[in-house]
């Protein structure tokens, strides 16, 4: 009988970051595990680490300068921070994706938001432009967008908050990953 290893695994992870005023431990010896299908949910007060664990977890927290990271984050049995940033960049978004918090700063002002989810899809599953654009729409209206074939032409600032989160959920469920880490919930409605 052979066993998989776990979808995610943190080991003892740390990231602290040198400030003017000292260290900072935003993440202190976090360990966790995930196997596939299942959910995990991280509770805690605003500024406790849950966005940056995340971030460190994704390889997005920069390592080096005025930044530590210590432990390790294997996905699939795969030491994450041994990827090279080109191999990390082919998980993210297919294999692993964030909803991070503030869609504002995960969306480009100057890409519509068809362009934005377009980008992944014809990247990661190779489709061309037309069906890559059909997916958007579908996936538009599966986080419940109105009117979807008129909002994908549309740029962020054209939407309110709560489409723009939608939007950031929908560039996560493009390419089916197999981990999201949604540091923000999605709206109950969805």
């Amino acid at each position: 009988m052979t066993h998989e290893a776990p979808l995610l695994t943190v080991k003892e992870v740390s990231t602290r970051f040198r400030t003017k005023r000292g260290r900072l431990r935003a993440v202190e010896q976090v360990c966790l595990q995930i196997e596939a299908g299942e959910t995990l949910g991280l509770v805690g007060e605003s500024g406790s680490g849950k966005s940056v664990l995340g971030q460190t977890i994704m390889g997005l927290v920069s390592h080096g300068g005025n930044t530590t990271v210590t432990g390790q984050v294997l996905f699939e049995g795969h030491d994450m921070q041994t990827l090279t940033r080109k191999e990390q960049q082919q998980l993210w978004g297919n294999d692993i994706a964030m909803v991070f918090q503030d869609p504002m700063s995960a969306l480009n002002p100057f890409k519509k938001i068809g362009t934005h989810i377009t980008e992944s899809l014809r990247a990661h599953l190779g489709l061309d432009k037309a069906r890559a654009r059909e997916r958007a729409i579908e996936l538009l209206r599966k986080v419940r967008i109105p009117e979807p074939t008129r909002r994908i032409d549309q740029y962020p600032h054209e939407l309110s908050g709560g489409m723009r989160q939608r939007v950031v959920i929908a560039m996560a469920l493009a390419c089916d990953p197999k981990l999201i880490i949604a540091d923000e919930p999605p709206p109950p409605s969805m």
